[in-house]
């Protein structure tokens, strides 16, 4: 199944030596240079004419976004490339052409900050995986974990907002 890798790549690309690994580490684990997007980035629209298009969304650690924005709709993560201490890119794909390679999910939450909240996610529900501050003083967070039910639970009892599951690996 060809891939069609779309690099997108909101920054200016002349000198950057991490847009330059990012092409190559696509190049090396897909066979074949990205196509760069540099303008704003439409998945729906990306998803709709080629279902089998693969995007790989860079996370900069300065980053004040949130990429979880970009999902829903049919698209997923489904992988993740660290790139550089300063880099990572999501791999995002359309969720009707995503198989399931094993049980895990990711889940998306807004949160306010309480070390029992993470204690008891950590535990045996879900592990954090990334993590984002908000000028709002609440924290965006993607969980790793294998039930959704027990994760909304958890969330629901603590007050703590669920944003959904954005993909599965």
């Amino acid at each position: 199944m060809k891939q069609f890798p779309i690099l997108y790549w909101p920054r200016k690309t002349n000198g950057d030596a991490i847009y330059q690994l990012s092409r190559k580490v696509i190049n090396t684990a897909t066979g074949e240079m990205p196509d760069v997007v540099s303008d704003e980035l439409d998945l729906p629209a990306i998803f709709e004419s080629n279902p089998d298009a693969v995007v790989y969304y860079p996370v900069f650690c300065e980053s004040t976004g949130w990429w979880g924005e970009l999902l829903g709709g049919g698209a997923v993560v489904t992988d993740k490339l660290i790139i550089s201490p300063e880099c990572q890119l999501m791999v995002i794909r359309a969720e009707k052409g995503t198989s399931t390679h094993g049980s895990h999910q990711l889940f998306a939450a807004e949160i306010y900050p309480a070390s029992g909240f993470f204690k008891k996610m950590n535990s045996s529900i879900a592990t954090v995986t990334d993590m984002l501050a908000t000028d709002a003083g609440t924290i965006l967070a993607l969980f790793s974990g294998k039930n959704q039910n027990q994760f909304i639970n958890v969330l629901e009892s603590t007050g703590k907002t669920y944003l959904g599951c954005i993909g599965r690996y």
